[in-house]
């Protein structure tokens, strides 16, 4: 090798430089082999970075779950190894060959809030909704080779998913052999199961299946994702939505919180029955209405019949008409504000205990309740009270250990005597008659305390109801320590401690309040609705949201309340002392009925607003007429009404969406009230009065 070297050193000079060429190759090809490594795994790490985040935002993190113990969900690790949801089994006693599923519907409100706003409705309008759902789905539905129930309201059916069409959200399916199927109510067999199939083209909406329960944690994502887009479609979508032509607006703010907040609200006994009972029966006229004016616009767009077309469309302006009363009412009942301050007027059939009248021997009784007394208070009781009310032979005297086992036996013209003691009740207390109750001593000793859920503490439709001397506690109600429905209600000398709404005085009814001391509402401390007559004289309202909330929404119908007020002390209530709800364009009808109250009183409440936001739209609106598509005759007359009615119904739901609150100090001279005089008002939170427009 050396001789060689020495005789051809150009040689071994080459030959070096080949060493050097493969030695450099190599080096590049290695270095291209790393580089494409890092690349691929890079790839690769950010795509699991990816599904990690998303398996992680969807499941909930356990670690964070121990530092938010308000979240109100189930947590889960997404590092450990299997499914983090639960089983969920068939019903109790019931044979069954299905397998079981995950147990997804029992999501509380902060996951589904999360996984709509977050993942998968975001800042959509209507118009997108089945889009950006459909994206979502995308993303975590399997996209193949899975089982599920197909679950209707007859049977459920094992079959297997082998394609989705996310455009109309649904699944391709198969049925799983031998067949697998519980029915309820009617006899399949395999033929009639595939003839259903076969009609449906094999696909089936992913609303109606539910996955089935398997450990590797595969498949938990797709359950979560069918029980969110099966949740939306039952609860929060409105099939109305797709066709308004009103949809310049963020849907999950304006429909889907609210409307989720009202489903929990339903669900934790936080709405009165009688609400919930309108709200179901208005979604239900609603989606009635909605059809037969789907209908008729179809028929519309077909029908050439001039004649023909202009009845249509005088009928489609009245559905249409309908309609939007409808979903504005919906609105009112959806939107948690608008519910407390509107509220609504309730189903007194539902509510209201028949009156028993007199009794048939004409015999009157007094009620005595007391758990046991001394021999000083059964003197001081016979001689104070007894004596002078049983001086007749026509009266007789029971005895009882509680007031509504008392209540419960009263007739008309009967008096209930309450002996000091703290009494707990567990039920509503009715009041259908004209009768007495009255406490034998001051209102801290005698204690009536609500514990269990109800609607309302004390329910008064008698014609005229006497309370005196007692303190009423409140525990969960609904709806109120007291709600006059009808009839007339005296109160003197009483102590009421709320815990959410106070006294709630409906239309029609009347309510006399003197010298009582009432706080801890968190609504209004006295709810006033139109048409309703109340007289406060010496109360202490104090420590509420706000202290008394006149309802000035009255429409054509009702007649505006007639209130009382003198010498009554209203203090560190939360919001406003005293607050008047009305509509924008009630307001602005008051106005061009009684000019001379434009002068002061429009730029004072603008000046002085307080905490609120005008509304743009409410100026324009007020002097369209709704009915002039019924006053005109020819053909060009009902079009042009029509399009005029149109416009208008469009812009009242407009206005219905923008609220405000102000401060005002003309609230005083408002034509509601017969008396206003020697009222103090200290350290209300917004100021001592206001109104809230809506």
């Amino acid at each position: 090798m050396e001789q060689e070297a020495r005789e051809n050193p150009s040689a071994g000079t080459r030959k070096a430089g080949d060493e050097m060429s493969d030695i450099v190759e190599v080096d590049f090809e290695s270095y291209v082999n790393v580089e494409l490594d890092i690349e691929e795994n890079n790839r690769l790490a950010e795509v699991g970075h990816n599904v990690s985040s998303l398996t992680q935002a969807l499941l909930q993190n356990e670690d964070e779950s121990a530092d938010d113990d308000d979240s109100g969900t189930d947590h889960f690790n997404t590092e450990k190894s299997g499914t983090q949801l639960q089983r969920c089994e068939r019903p109790g006693g019931v044979t069954s060959s299905l397998p079981d599923t995950f147990q997804t519907s029992h999501l509380l409100f902060y996951e589904r809030f999360k996984a709509y706003q977050d993942y998968m409705l975001g800042d959509c309008k209507p118009s997108e909704v089945k889009a950006f759902t459909a994206d979502y789905l995308e993303k975590v539905v399997e996209p193949c080779d899975w089982l599920a129930l197909w679950s209707i309201g007859v049977f459920d059916v094992l079959v297997e998913v082998y394609d989705l069409d996310l455009k109309d959200l649904k699944a391709c399916v198969r049925l799983v052999l031998p067949l697998q199927c519980d029915t309820r109510g009617c006899e399949l067999t395999e033929e009639a199961i595939v003839t259903l199939l076969e009609a449906n083209q094999h696909r089936l909406p992913l609303q109606e299946l539910l996955v089935v329960y398997e450990q590797s944690g595969d498949f938990d994502l797709t359950a979560l994702a069918l029980e969110h887009l099966r949740f939306f479609y039952t609860h929060i979508w409105r099939q109305w939505e797709e066709e308004d032509e009103d949809d310049d607006f963020d849907y999950f703010v304006r429909c889907v919180e609210p409307r989720l907040r009202l489903y929990y609200d339903i669900l934790e006994d936080r709405v009165p029955l009688g609400l919930v009972a309108e709200y179901k029966s208005l979604l239900e006229n609603c989606s009635q209405c909605f059809q037969k004016f789907s209908v008729l616009c179809r028929g519309l767009r077909t029908n050439s019949d001039t004649e023909l077309d202009n009845v249509s469309m005088v009928e489609s302006l009245k559905l249409y008409d309908q309609l939007e009363t409808f979903k504005r009412k919906l609105h009112i009942i959806e939107n948690p504000l608008l519910r407390y301050v509107l509220g609504y007027k309730g189903n007194a059939s539902q509510q209201c205990v028949q009156s028993r009248g007199l009794r048939a021997s004409g015999m009157k009784v007094v009620h005595v309740v007391t758990a046991s007394c001394s021999t000083i208070q059964l003197q001081s009781l016979l001689s104070d009270r007894l004596l002078p009310l049983c001086s007749s032979e026509d009266t007789e005297i029971q005895f009882y250990r509680d007031p509504v086992s008392a209540v419960e036996r009263c007739h008309q013209g009967d008096v209930v005597i309450v002996l000091p003691g703290i009494y707990s009740v567990s039920s509503s207390i009715f009041l259908p008659d004209s009768i007495t109750i009255e406490g034998f001593g001051l209102p801290d000793e005698v204690v009536i305390e609500k514990k269990n859920k109800g609607d309302s503490f004390v329910e008064s439709t008698g014609a005229d109801v006497r309370l005196s001397n007692i303190k009423f506690i409140q525990h969960d109600a609904i709806e109120g320590i007291m709600c006059v429905r009808q009839g007339t209600l005296n109160m003197e000398n009483c102590v009421l401690q709320c815990e959410t709404t106070g006294v709630i005085v409906r239309t029609s009814a009347r309510l006399t309040m003197n010298m009582c001391d009432l706080y801890g509402s968190k609504g209004a401390g006295v709810e006033i609705y139109p048409g309703s007559v109340c007289s406060l004289v010496g109360n202490g309202i104090h420590h509420c949201k706000d202290g008394i909330l006149i309802k000035d929404f009255a429409d054509e119908l009702d007649v505006m309340p007639s209130i009382t007020m003198e010498n009554n002390v209203i203090h560190n209530n939360a919001g406003y002392g005293v607050i008047l709800v009305k509509s924008n364009n009630g307001e602005q009808r008051d106005a061009a009925l009684d000019p001379s109250e434009e002068g002061p009183a429009g730029p004072t409440a603008v000046d002085q607003q307080q905490g609120g936001v005008t509304d743009p739209t409410s100026n324009g609106s007020a002097d369209v007429q709704p009915e002039s598509a019924e006053n005109n005759s020819t053909d060009c007359d009902v079009a042009s009404a029509s399009g005029r009615k149109l416009h208008f119904i469009r812009q009242i739901s407009r206005n219905k969406e923008t609220s405000c609150s102000r401060a005002v100090q003309d609230l005083m001279d408002h034509q509601i009230f017969v008396s206003i005089q020697g009222n103090q008002f200290r350290r209300n939170g917004m100021g001592d009065l206001g109104t809230f427009f809506y």
